[in-house]
């Protein structure tokens, strides 16, 4: 094997030669040139589209993580997974969420910056966007005199998994909550469940940003069945409700780089066309064969699997085709993302198919 393709030695190693591997430099992301594509190694990986370079983000450093300022006193930080958000102000650092793959080099981002800058730089609020441990399982780095800030339904996810790394919150809301520190202000909203029961909107009005973690994804499609959301319905709804909102820059939780809106109306196009496929190949797909061959052996999960199988591949195919090239990863997640969404249109929108009322 080559030197330059010989995987990293250690956890540490993995994760800076990976990120390294998704991060392009910013000016090929300007210019939009398409990345180097991922070839299968001797295993039998598949190969996919390759990634285009406006998808991307700046590379990581040496450490594994880049560091960057949205304006002001708001930073953000990213291993090319994950990404917080932090604001330095007189007083420390309000940091919004604390994702595990960035882990310490949180604090190292946040001691680059405040050296810089001349703020302390004790994390003394930090804010969780919800509950799930990807997002917020380093949250017990930063000690408990930490003010820890959610809204009320995280409180209770969070006794529920008895995390010692996600500490229960010190501070829950319901609806609205404005965190002010030190000069800086953040508003916390709640515009009810969306990928999780208790994911809220997170505004820096000083700023025009917009943090939303698991929604939104700048540049590439969702991951995996639509995020792998708990309410479909309200997780599209969500996307809307975001772009409502006064923001010129969005940090959405993953990946390598920052939103700007036009990434905010692409999703919604994808989805759109993704609905209008889906609903199509529902009352296209005949779902006889399925029938006549498992049927006869009595065994209606398969019926079930095979239709539905079909009917996620045929709504998925136009699409898939559509943005492969234009949002990243679209030959690896819109087939998945077309499932839920065929289960969420039966389920949710009443569009059964051939399981509607037996006449």
């Amino acid at each position: 094997m080559p030197s330059e393709l010989r995987p990293p030695a250690g956890r540490r190693g993995f994760l800076k030669g990976a990120a390294g591997a998704l991060a392009v430099p910013a000016a090929a992301a300007l210019v939009g040139a398409s990345a180097e594509p991922a070839h299968a190694d001797d295993g039998g990986l598949p190969d996919y589209a390759p990634i285009p370079a406006a998808a991307a983000g700046p590379r990581v450093n040496e450490a594994g993580y880049h560091v960057g300022q949205i304006a002001g006193n708001l930073h953000w930080v990213t291993d090319s997974f994950y990404q917080a958000m932090f604001l330095t102000t007189r007083r420390g650092v309000v940091l919004v969420d604390a994702p595990p793959t960035i882990g310490h080099n949180l604090l190292r981002a946040i001691d680059d910056v405040t050296r810089a800058n001349g703020r302390p730089n004790k994390v003394t609020h930090l804010v969780y966007s919800h509950s799930h441990a990807d997002h917020i399982g380093a949250a017990g780095l930063f000690g408990t005199d930490v003010v820890r800030i959610s809204h009320a339904a995280t409180a209770g996810l969070l006794a529920r998994a008895a995390d010692p790394n996600r500490p229960l919150p010190t501070v829950t809301f319901q609806d609205k909550y404005q965190l002010k520190v030190g000069g800086e202000t953040l508003r916390l909203a709640y515009h009810g469940p969306n990928h999780s029961p208790d994911n809220i909107f997170v505004h820096a009005p000083e700023y025009a940003t917009l943090m939303l973690v698991d929604v939104l994804y700048p540049g590439w499609v969702p991951f995996k069945n639509l995020a792998v959301s708990q309410d479909i319905p309200a997780w599209i709804k969500a996307q809307s409700i975001a772009m409502d909102y006064p923001w010129q820059t969005f940090v959405g939780g993953h990946l390598g780089r920052l939103g700007v809106r036009a990434d905010g109306d692409l999703q919604i196009r994808y989805m759109d066309d993704l609905e209008t496929s889906t609903r199509s190949a529902i009352a296209s797909v005949d779902p006889a064969p399925f029938f006549a061959k498992y049927g006869a052996q009595g065994n209606s999960w398969a019926i079930f699997k095979t239709f539905l199988d079909a009917v996620a591949d045929a709504a998925a195919a136009p699409v898939a085709a559509k943005y492969t090239g234009v949002l990243a990863a679209a030959d690896v997640f819109t087939r998945d993302n077309a499932w839920t969404l065929l289960e969420s249109l039966r389920i949710d929108a009443g569009v059964l198919g051939p399981f509607g009322v037996h006449p």
